[in-house]
């Protein structure tokens, strides 16, 4: 299998109001279809951030006229982009899709720049759709890495935990701020300050989300 991870920034619904609320996604594709030269695009994303930038996010999206059947529950979102064929990332799929794989979830971060990891047999597939994301949708296109992998490389998506959006914040900062690392980057005083919550809510926020993320990380190691 080749891999390529590219980091790529362009006019997109989801890119622009990251770096607009200062928050990040992590979000997954789905097959799109095209009827009537229209491209209809599902979603999935992840919103990561402060609980007030994550809700200015949502009531933002909501009056977007280029989304429809929008979903919201926590900080989880589902969506439906639908824009003409030739003005949307989508269409690179319509053609060049069933080749191409997504070996991770597409991370957007607070500057709008997206992080897409995909695969296929040939590298020649690949060198395409670079081709075509630089023609169809942006220049700013950075190819971080294309080369051959083994298939133990391959990420299986899985549906995360259904955290909350105070867990989430919890396991994010904890995580952002070093307090897993040894020693010790901080301090649950300080992350709850922070969050600006008391240090038994944030401990409790914090103990919910691993107890709900930790079954998922066991599986992932298993041999």
């Amino acid at each position: 299998m080749w891999i390529t991870k590219l980091k790529i920034k362009h006019d997109c619904v989801i890119g622009n109001r990251c770096k607009q609320f200062n928050v990040t996604t992590i979000g997954t594709p789905f097959s799109v279809y095209i009827k009537n030269n229209i491209t209809y695009s599902p979603q999935l994303h992840k919103v990561e951030g402060e609980p007030e930038n994550i809700e200015k996010f949502f009531k933002d999206l909501r009056k977007d006229k280029k989304i429809s059947n929008v979903e919201i529950e926590g900080n989880n979102l589902f969506l439906i982009e639908v824009q003409k064929k030739k003005k949307v990332t989508a269409s690179i799929f319509s053609t060049l899709g069933p080749k191409i794989i997504f070996v991770k979830p597409v991370f957007v971060d607070k500057e709008g720049y997206e992080y897409w990891e995909v695969a296929s047999w040939e590298k020649e597939i690949l060198a395409k759709f670079i081709e075509g994301i630089i023609k169809e949708v942006s220049r700013e296109v950075e190819v971080l890495k294309l080369e051959q992998t083994k298939l133990k490389d391959i990420y299986f998506s899985h549906l995360m935990p259904n955290l909350t959006v105070n867990q989430s914040l919890a396991i994010r900062l904890a995580f952002e701020r070093g307090y897993y690392l040894w020693p010790r980057k901080t301090s649950l005083g300080k992350l709850a300050k922070e969050a600006k919550i008391s240090i038994p809510t944030f401990r409790e926020h914090l103990k919910k989300a691993e107890e709900k993320l930790m079954p998922n990380l066991i599986s992932q190691v298993k041999p």
